[in-house]
């Protein structure tokens, strides 16, 4: 078996988050118990926690964050999906880094309802994720 990667992350409403990473995301949701739930986030075992306790601002979670790195179709598709629901918070908007250059990026980050930050990007030249 290939290695799945896997993240746990809390969340405030289950409910909330279910409905974000399922229906606005488009995940595929997974094993799912009474204060927990799996959802299949690009290819990453996403366990979203019930733990309303353990929810942080986004002033205390500072640059946290977690994302996926995607073929640009893919994420024109996920950003147009993002883009036609007006309850998506944005924290950045679309935009272009270091464009012309083997560095190129496209990404955007935006917050799930509990607040826990999600980037998104693209590379025009996918091997240059990984250049130093």
């Amino acid at each position: 078996m290939d290695p799945v990667l896997h993240l746990s992350i809390v969340v405030d409403d289950l409910p909330a988050a279910r409905a974000f990473y399922v229906d606005t995301l488009g995940c595929r949701p997974g094993r799912e118990r009474g204060d927990w739930l799996d959802v299949w986030f690009f290819g990453l075992q996403l366990t979203l926690q019930g733990r309303p306790d353990q929810v942080l601002s986004l002033e205390e979670q500072g640059a946290r964050h977690f994302g996926a790195t995607l073929d640009a179709d893919t994420f024109a598709t996920v950003v147009g999906q993002l883009d036609a629901d007006p309850s998506v918070t944005w924290l950045a908007r679309v935009a272009t880094d270091h464009g012309g250059t083997p560095r190129e990026q496209t990404k955007c980050k935006l917050v799930d309802p509990a607040g826990n930050v999600i980037e998104l990007k693209t590379y025009a030249d996918p091997t240059s994720a990984f250049a130093p």
